[in-house]
């Protein structure tokens, strides 16, 4: 999506909800979707409402956008997301994420469902993402480049904020949720990594495995705004456990999470609409 078409996503969503800025944005990642809408004040919005926007074909991914009143603010949270393996452009892979910061977001939140490659990670684990491995050889910023989105050649170096993540890992604490911190590496699936693909995100610094989160990270940092990660980690990695791996199994493991994770999130994010105003 370009400029105009996302300036024109962004004033629909002001026009919906009645809400002329959003502080914070969240992204959900599998088996989540359904926290959206327990949010106080909630409104749904279909991306079937906004112009030019992708709607996700993945079981367990929603197909709304939420707007919710929080402590200190105001949230946008994104009931699922597109991926680059459904045969989506990446200007609109990252369409929800650049809107949202079109609509006023000075952080996103980007969570998902992850492979686990660190073998001292467990499913049902929550990871704090530290840093990213793009191993598709695609990039959202490549073509020509817009200067009202952001320059040509963004810096990455503290693109997964240590700040925010500190903030989360003191909400973590005071919650009694463990979080873990670890290196995603993207790759474009839809199918899953082979045992040798593993190996070399293992020997690469790689702690989990995953197809979505990377190219909406660097959408957002272009755009100037930080970026928080969070893996669930729903599965051993393809070689470290003998059991065959299934989208069922992802899903099973996220219901089981679910509680957890949506208790962190819940006293996460008016934390960060404070975060977000300094």
């Amino acid at each position: 999506m370009n400029y105009e078409e996302l300036q024109a996503a962004a004033g629909v969503i002001i026009e919906r909800t009645g809400r002329e800025s959003h502080d914070v944005a969240l992204v959900l990642g599998s088996g989540l979707s359904d926290f959206a809408g327990t949010l106080p004040g909630a409104i749904e919005v279909p991306y079937t409402d906004l112009p030019g926007f992708p709607v996700p074909r993945v079981v367990g991914h929603g197909g709304s956008l939420f707007s919710a009143e929080l402590e200190g603010g105001s949230a946008l949270v994104f009931a699922g997301r597109v991926h680059y393996y459904e045969g989506w452009p990446l200007d609109k892979v990252v369409a929800g994420v650049r809107t949202a910061v079109m609509a006023g977001a000075r952080i996103v939140v980007l969570t998902n469902a992850a492979g686990g490659v660190n073998p001292a990670f467990a499913p049902g684990d929550l990871v704090l993402i530290t840093d990213h491995l793009n191993l598709t050889g695609a990039n959202p910023l490549m073509g020509t480049n817009d200067d009202r989105l952001g320059t040509r050649f963004p810096d990455l170096t503290d693109l997964y904020s240590a700040d925010l993540r500190a903030l989360a890992g003191a909400v973590g604490d005071e919650l009694k949720v463990d979080l873990k911190e670890g290196v995603y590496a993207w790759l474009s699936g839809p199918s899953y990594e082979s045992p040798a693909e593993i190996q070399m995100v293992s020997r690469m610094g790689g702690d989990l495995v995953g197809m979505s989160t990377v190219p909406e990270a660097i959408a957002v940092r272009h755009m100037g705004a930080k970026v928080m990660g969070i893996s669930l980690c729903t599965n051993l990695a393809a070689g470290i456990s003998s059991t065959p791996l299934s989208h069922d199994e992802v899903k099973e493991v996220a219901g089981l999470a679910h509680d957890k994770f949506t208790r962190l999130l819940t006293e996460l994010l008016p934390r960060l609409m404070a975060a977000g105003a300094t």
